[in-house]
């Protein structure tokens, strides 16, 4: 973002509010699925729950303008679809005019802050469904993230239940990210296991009263054949924790591309923070991996 850009957002949002809600009504949207009938969708949803490191580096999303210019960068490449993130960074993209013809997912939970007490607490501290439907938005993700063991995955379950069916009653999609969850002291670890990714993925296909415009967002694990075959709905792969390993990261999610079912990626930090910071450079072999 040049300085000047940056000028007018501060001004625009210190002096005239109202004009997030004007641009979120001039938007041009497109339809959720092209063509090609995959999607490459940029997840920036990050810093909300205090997750700010991305490859080794703790406090890599901390910059805002940083952020934004990184996700700008990945939106002006072929092939990318749109982004997935809370009202703060969507709205930062309307008012720079970014998200024209371009996806715009709406991040609906994130109260389970990174390593807090509370963390399986996921409330929904972001968009709803109303918001997500009244700002022309084209749907909301949720991660729904299953501890046996702490009684707040049930408000979880239900709260993820009720967005499900709220968004479906607008023809909204819902995009649910499903861990099984385990402890050790007060750290939180996705189980990343075969079994555990199948049993999540049941858990999640049977929220809300239907599931018709519903989706996965899952990881890439051992076994894919099997993680696709628990579900009938469409679903999209996550990039995971930024890994100097990209070679190999690009390789399986090559894979697990070819696997029924799978209609793309939703990937964040191994993206826009890449080894060597070459952010075009890493979308572009995204896009040919798709």
């Amino acid at each position: 973002m040049r300085d000047d850009a940056r000028r007018v957002l501060i001004e625009t949002r210190a002096r005239r509010p109202e004009e997030v809600a004007a641009a979120a009504a001039r938007r041009l949207r497109r339809p959720w699925l092209g063509a090609s009938g995959k999607l490459l969708i940029i997840a920036a949803d990050h810093p909300a729950r205090g997750a700010l490191g991305a490859g080794g580096r703790a406090m890599a999303m901390a910059n805002r303008f940083d952020l934004l210019d990184r996700i700008l960068t990945a939106l002006s490449r072929p092939g990318v679809d749109g982004v997935l993130g809370t009202a703060d960074i969507i709205e930062d993209l309307l008012l720079i005019g970014a998200l024209d013809g371009k996806l715009a997912i709406g991040s609906m939970n994130r109260g389970g802050l990174l390593g807090a007490a509370f963390e399986m607490d996921d409330r929904f501290t972001g968009y709803d469904a109303a918001a997500i439907v009244g700002g022309g938005l084209d749907g909301g993700k949720m991660l729904l993230r299953i501890d046996m063991k702490d009684p707040a995955t049930a408000s979880t379950l239900a709260a993820c239940a009720r967005a499900v069916t709220e968004l479906a009653s607008h023809r909204a999609v819902a995009l649910i990210e499903p861990f099984i969850v385990t402890r050790a002291g007060r750290r939180a670890h996705n189980d990343l296991s075969t079994d555990a990714v199948i049993r999540s993925i049941g858990i999640a296909s049977g929220l809300g009263a239907t599931s018709a415009y519903s989706w996965l967002k899952i990881p890439v694990v051992n076994e894919m054949e099997r993680v696709t075959e628990a579900s009938t709905l469409p679903t999209l792969l996550l990039g995971g924790e930024a890994d100097d390993r990209q070679e190999e990261m690009f390789t399986r999610w090559q894979k697990a591309l070819r696997l029924p079912g799978v209609r793309g990626l939703v990937v964040g930090r191994n993206l826009l923070y890449p080894p060597g910071d070459d952010v075009a450079a890493a979308v572009d072999t995204a896009v040919g991996v798709l």
